[in-house]
């Protein structure tokens, strides 16, 4: 559903407005019980940070070192169970859905700036009382995750991008890429599933990995409260930004990790990141596309593991030498 949700919705706004119109599909949002009682558990916990309820898992050996994993545009933190149910068993791992979505839901300022995204992921990882952690983001949590470590190079460990967004063309920089006209406001009522299933299909290589299950879970989820609103709101505030001077503040060692099939975010961005991070390594992984955790997580979570073992071990001798 990548091109209504990672990409902002530009793609599928035309086909949004016409199917909806024509056919009259209301769908109004799901109570936050309905979604408790479909998706919730006994792992799930709330913070406030400025207003605004945080919601995400936290499991795993509460000694071990903090994994802190960010879903991309219109995703929730269920995209990451399978390797959460793996990485638990050596990791702390914590799983916020993101400002904007999943029952998280939308920001009472409706400020989805690169600035406000930085501020609320620090403030949450402030009050867990996190002093140091690992961060793997996707997509837009991607550009969550490589804003963060920026920001916070003395606490972020290691860094996974997975098609990480935010790294324009010059001739992009300064532009809307996502800006939505008003009238795209009709997905808050009409949101045909069968459009939510061809805009998933996408965001994989093979289509025939895109489940019944998980296409509900996404359909559910855009119908959170107030979820149609906020993604509105943040693809009319994306601008696009260099992002080079930030990317020269990192200090973690850095996976790049892209499905070659990716046709949402290419592959051949990896390079344009890995030319400006001080150090980095890349993985590509043949005949996946954008969604590695869910089309093939467990292809995907093999280097994702070794990289994270193999660069924590280091972190944690270089600590004790130190």
């Amino acid at each position: 559903m990548h091109k209504l949700l990672d990409r902002g919705g530009v793609l599928l706004a035309s086909a949004f407005l016409s199917v909806g119109v024509l056919y009259g599909l209301w769908a109004p949002d799901l109570t936050m019980s309905e979604l408790r009682q479909r998706y919730g558990s006994t792992s799930e916990h709330v913070v406030q940070v400025d207003g605004l309820n945080i919601h995400y898992k936290d499991t795993g050996p509460k000694d071990a070192p903090v994994l802190l994993l960010l879903h991309g545009f219109g995703s929730s933190l269920q995209t990451w169970d399978v390797w959460a149910g793996k990485l638990e068993q050596d990791y702390r791992v914590i799983r916020p859905d993101l400002p904007g979505f999943g029952l998280t839901g939308p920001s009472p300022t409706h400020d989805y700036s690169e600035q406000n995204d930085v501020a609320a992921l620090t403030r949450f990882v402030d009050k867990l009382g996190l002093s140091s952690f690992s961060v793997v983001g996707h997509s837009m949590g991607g550009k969550m995750a490589w804003s963060l470590a920026a920001a916070e190079p003395d606490r972020v460990k290691a860094l996974v991008l997975m098609a990480p967004d935010g790294f324009p063309e010059t001739k992009d920089i300064g532009t809307k890429p996502y800006a939505m006209p008003a009238i795209m406001g009709v997905i808050k009522f009409s949101l045909p599933k069968f459009l939510v299933r061809k805009s998933i299909e996408s965001a994989f290589f093979d289509a025939n990995a895109l489940t019944d299950t998980l296409v509900d879970r996404y359909y559910d989820m855009l119908r959170a409260p107030g979820v149609r609103d906020a993604i509105l709101d943040r693809a009319n505030q994306t601008i696009y930004t260099d992002p080079v001077p930030r990317l020269k503040k990192i200090t973690a060692p850095t996976l790049l990790i892209w499905g070659d099939q990716d046709q949402l975010i290419p592959s051949s961005n990896a390079q344009s990141y890995a030319n400006v991070l001080a150090v980095s390594q890349t993985v590509l992984l043949p005949k996946l596309g954008h969604l590695i955790q869910e089309e093939q997580p467990e292809l995907g979570l093999t280097p994702v593991t070794e990289f994270l073992n193999a660069t924590l071990k280091r972190t944690s001798k270089a600590s004790t030498v130190d």
